[in-house]
């Protein structure tokens, strides 16, 4: 009888050992990067499968360097401020003071415009426009001064956009002259194409730091855009403070807390459908509702075991 039992329980801990492992949410994993180079990535953004708030579900792609992926290209990140809720990107196709590239239209999705949107501090700057453009005719009142500076500055600052410069003889001088620029914000850009705008470039600017200052040149300013984003309220605090890493399950998109594992198992993770972690990790990295299911399962063949034996 000894020996029986023994084999019993030998072979009962083989089975659960192999048959049920701690479970994890489907499709989420079990860990999180939280850099990417330099940036470090903290809720709501997540750069693998699973990670951050499903809002932001695959705006940020890690490669060598991190990029803001949006319908229009990818634009690098240069910073991300988690206290002030901003983030910087810089499009690598985008024309600045020193080099002019082909234009091309500056894009979101529905969920970006609702949740990560250029603040309003990033300024764009619409360059070679058309007399005939909107925002020089019925809409001329969308173009504005930044900070008492003129987009005219970048024709005379920047040997990017000279080019763009006419000279015409008139009588015995020169006459040179600039074309059509407007600085506008970004619902403009949002509602009307390039084309429509009918010019044929465009620059960001955040309007902060050097371009407040009036004494400044393009050649100071910052080039750029800067996003403004939202922070679901989900209790990702609650999580982060027990040591967690706020998550979703991957299918059905409902929050997860991923739990780092124990010392027992430091293997092993767990996605925590629950706030946090204290209290509801076992030593097995398992929820502890999970491991008790295993439990009541276990004792449940064990006493049908015994009643056939005995």
């Amino acid at each position: 009888m000894t020996t029986l039992l023994f084999f019993f329980f030998v072979f009962l801990y083989t089975v659960t050992t192999l048959t049920f492992p701690p479970l994890t949410a489907s499709g989420a994993t079990s860990s999180c990067r939280t850099f990417c180079g330099n940036i470090p990535i903290n809720y709501p953004f997540g750069i693998d499968e699973g990670c951050g708030s499903p809002q932001f579900k695959g705006m940020l792609n890690c490669s060598t360097d991190l990029f803001f992926i949006t319908p229009s290209g990818g634009y690098k990140v240069q910073r991300i401020d988690y206290q002030k809720n901003k983030m910087v990107v810089f499009d690598p196709a985008m024309s600045t003071c020193s080099i002019l590239q082909p234009h091309h239209d500056f894009k979101l999705s529905d969920i970006q415009n609702a949740v990560v949107r250029p603040s309003y501090d990033t300024v764009f700057a619409l360059l070679n426009c058309s007399t005939n453009s909107p925002v020089f005719n019925r809409y001329r009142n969308l173009c504005f001064n930044a900070s008492g500076h003129s987009c005219d500055e970048l024709y005379s600052s920047c040997t990017s956009f000279r080019i763009f410069n006419t000279t015409s003889p008139s009588g015995n001088s020169t006459v040179h002259t600039t074309p059509y620029c407007c600085f506008t914000s970004y619902d403009t850009v949002r509602v009307m194409s390039m084309n429509i705008l009918d010019c044929s470039h465009y620059t960001t600017v955040i309007d902060g730091g050097n371009m407040r200052d009036a004494t400044t040149t393009p050649l100071d300013w910052s080039y750029g855009i800067e996003l403004s984003y939202s922070v679901p309220e989900i209790g990702c605090d609650r999580c982060r403070k027990s040591g967690g890493i706020c998550g979703f399950d991957a299918e059905t998109e409902i929050f997860l807390c991923q739990c780092p594992a124990s010392n027992n198992n430091p293997i092993a993770s767990n996605n925590n459908p629950t706030r946090e972690c204290g209290g509801g990790m076992t030593d097995r990295g398992g929820c502890n509702s999970t491991n008790n299911n295993y439990t009541t399962l276990l004792l449940a063949m064990l006493m049908s075991f015994l009643y056939v034996i005995l």
